[in-house]
């Protein structure tokens, strides 16, 4: 009975400690930072998480009218964190302030101190009067400061002294008592088998759907970068295309699992009848979008702004229709 008692002593300060601690209203850890006409929050939640819990990574930027902001590449500076989740958001409100988001879902990889270092964020200033850009540059530069946390075990600090080796020899365990035991153990071992397979389905469906959702997302915001780019010369033109068709090609390969950057237009087109997903009609929709974009890209033809506009509308038509 001393080792059940033992058991049961160690059980109840780690439930003590897991529930003081979600009991807690700990603060997000926010910073602010500012570059003249641009303003950025950094916000991490929760600040003190337990090993295992994901912590949520916000970026936040405000500009003012015409500057043009340039969000960090996915994933940029958390390669030391496992991503579960991204969505970026751009829009402008009613006084024409740009306003642009990144949100994390990230998982630390151990307990302890940890730190989310600084972040790049660029931005162009292209109001009246204003220098777009430092000598030298392509852009003005933001840092987001760093932002300190610490992930703590589950076991709580005195955990040490529970965990003493009992004293004294324990006494046998009774027959019933064994008997109790294994009446309890093979309903829940039977039971575990026969949820398994639904609880897998569940899990799979749930990974599957934050997979889409999280490439739909990815590619919404490339492409909503990309239309800020310019696109007068035939060699922006020509940029505009492959950047334009990479993003369409990516996302293929992140939603439906296709291998889209690797094949030429022709051996990816083939290869799209034999998906399952794939309805006729976005069969059809990305071989005139593919086949246009190859013309503007290899036989250097010069597109209309009709030309480019259909373009863009039948990128995002595929998009919003396929998005899951």
């Amino acid at each position: 009975m001393k080792g059940s008692r033992h058991r049961f002593v160690i059980s109840l300060s780690i439930a003590s400690f897991i529930v003081a601690h979600a009991s807690a209203e700990a603060q997000p850890i926010t910073k602010n930072t500012t570059s003249g006409p641009v303003e950025v929050r950094i916000t991490l939640d929760p600040p003190t998480p337990l090993i295992g819990d994901p912590v949520t990574l916000r970026i936040e930027v405000v500009a003012e009218e015409d500057v043009e902001v340039l969000m960090p590449e996915f994933g940029e500076a958390l390669d030391r964190f496992a991503v579960l989740d991204f969505v970026p958001r751009q829009s402008i409100d009613a006084d024409g302030n740009t306003l642009a988001s990144q949100q994390y879902r990230l998982q630390p990889p151990t307990s302890g101190e940890q730190s989310i270092p600084p972040i790049l964020i660029e931005y162009v200033d292209n109001r009246p009067g204003e220098v777009p850009a430092p000598e030298g540059y392509d852009a003005y530069e933001i840092l987001t400061p760093r932002l300190d946390f610490n992930v703590e075990s589950v076991l709580p600090e005195n955990a040490s002294h529970d965990l003493k080796p009992p004293l004294g020899r324990l006494e046998p365990q009774s027959v019933d008592s064994k008997n109790v035991w294994t009446w309890l153990t093979v309903p829940a071992v039977i039971l575990l088998a026969i949820a398994t397979p639904f609880l897998w389905r569940a899990y799979a469906a749930r990974r599957s759907h934050q997979r889409r959702m999280s490439a739909y997302e990815t590619a919404r915001w490339r492409l909503d970068q990309l239309l800020h780019q310019p696109r007068i010369s035939p060699e922006e033109i020509d940029v505009f295309y492959v950047d334009l068709s990479n993003i369409v090609r990516r996302y293929l390969e992140d939603r439906f699992e296709l291998r889209a950057p690797e094949l030429t237009t022709e051996e990816f087109l083939n290869s799209l009848q034999e998906s399952p997903d794939m309805s006729r009609e976005h069969q059809l929709l990305l071989r005139e979008f593919l086949r246009h974009a190859d013309l503007v890209k290899f036989a250097r033809a010069l597109p209309s702004e009709a030309d480019v506009q259909r373009s863009i509308d039948a990128a995002s038509q595929f998009l919003e229709e396929t998005r899951g």
